[in-house]
């Protein structure tokens, strides 16, 4: 038995959430499929810079987030191996694109936000998806209990291990055998924190800090994989106190970490797609595209996976909503001359989102992969860059990234 939806998001995250609030903003109900019973938070927390602040006003849920999240205002890098403040960047600064915005939000905080703004029924959860299948000018999408869906237009935001862009031709996202040790804490109390994101760097690891309220800090280490200590909390523990145990890490940067609970720390491997995947690959084919993690994964250096998600949901809803929303022309008569009409409006909706977020994607690729392995590098080459050289320049670029304005909703 087949059920009709004109459109089909896969992934309940951040970029097809925010796809879907935007249609919906726009006039155009969505059903998103979440293979998981429920919303996911791995991370804990994320940093939303000034792009992602303009997408978020985009969709109408900035504000809210804003009253829950302090805003940072510097953000400082020490060196483990010399004690050398290496770069003081302040983010009170302007961009092109208008005064520069970073906060640290609590992940699950941002997905209840945008998936509260959607009408019931919107999000499908324990729906996994397992095949796509062309039938005429419509998907169908099967599900792993069976069902299937057929639809107008798919879109996925299945993350890392996507299904749609595996449909599309993508190869797997590359592992770079490194991970990221994650950690949240909350005091119960004011932790003192300055409005400062505090980094420190050492040989093969970076690590920081960023405070998200007056109680409550994230923090994070990536480093190189090693397999005895990925599912253990307390080796996890172990190694990123190991690692900033020196005279040059302050005291309440160390208590941070000894105060965070076994189940606040989690490790996951880090992937990025390769960015001339991007530049030959199928972002779009028919009436399918990807989104969010699901088309550029990256490294964390310039905390611009989230932000990139929240910019592709914008624009992806308004290229769908300018296709959808045109009206049919006169010359179209019976059922298959509309159907195929709208196919191909649809067609080149999703092809102008391509091509709006095919450079801008390759561009964060290529910024974060540079970065980790300028900051993460053990050679002596990589160290002296890191050291002497670069500093100010690594500091700089995730602002420099981040002043960049995905647009409005609105559609002529």
């Amino acid at each position: 038995m087949e059920e009709v939806q004109d459109i089909v998001i896969v992934g309940a995250g951040i970029a097809g959430l925010t796809t879907s609030l935007g249609l919906h903003k726009l006039g155009i109900r969505s059903l998103v499929l979440e293979s998981s019973g429920s919303l996911r938070i791995t991370g804990f927390a994320i940093g939303i810079w000034t792009n992602g602040w303009k997408a978020l006003d985009a969709v109408g849920i900035g504000d809210s987030l804003r009253q829950q999240h302090k805003q940072i205002y510097w953000n400082l890098a020490t060196s483990t191996i010399s004690g050398v403040q290496t770069a003081a960047m302040s983010f009170d600064a302007k961009g092109k694109h208008g005064d520069h915005e970073v906060r640290c939000v609590n992940r699950m905080l941002l997905l209840e936000a945008l998936a509260k703004e959607l009408p019931n029924g919107t999000i499908r959860f324990s729906s996994k998806v397992v095949s796509i299948e062309i039938s005429g000018y419509y998907k169908l999408v099967h599900l792993a209990d069976g069902s299937i869906l057929k639809t107008k237009v798919l879109i996925g935001c299945d993350g890392v291990n996507s299904v749609v862009a595996k449909w599309l031709g993508f190869k797997a996202p590359t592992f770079t055998k490194r991970v990221a040790i994650r950690g949240c804490v909350n005091f119960k109390y004011n932790h003192g924190f300055e409005p400062k994101s505090f980094m420190f760097f050492g040989k093969g690891f970076r690590s920081g800090f960023l405070p998200y309220d007056d109680t409550s800090v994230y923090w994070f280490l990536t480093t190189s994989k090693d397999k005895e200590r990925e599912d253990d909390p307390i080796k996890m523990k172990q190694f990123v106190l190991s690692k900033l145990g020196n005279e040059y890490v302050p005291d309440e940067i160390k208590a941070t970490v000894e105060n965070t609970k076994l189940d606040s720390i989690i490790s996951s491997p880090l992937r990025y797609r390769h960015p001339w995947e991007l530049f030959w690959g199928n972002i779009n084919k028919d009436n399918v595209c990807v989104a969010g993690d699901a088309l550029h994964p990256m490294t964390p250096e310039i905390g611009q996976g989230g932000c990139a998600a929240l910019e592709d949901g914008v624009v992806l809803a308004r290229c769908l909503a300018g296709a959808l929303l045109k009206e049919q022309s006169e010359e179209t008569k019976g059922k298959g001359d509309r159907e195929r009409e709208e196919y191909k409006r649809i067609e080149m909706g999703l092809k102008k989102y391509a091509k709006e977020r095919r450079w801008r994607s390759i561009e964060l690729i290529s910024t974060a992969y540079f970065v980790g392995f300028v900051q993460e590098g053990n050679g002596q080459v990589t160290s002296f860059l890191r050291e002497n050289i670069l500093p100010a320049f690594l500091a700089g670029l995730p602002l420099k990234r981040a002043d960049f304005d995905c647009g409005k909703l609105s559609i002529s």
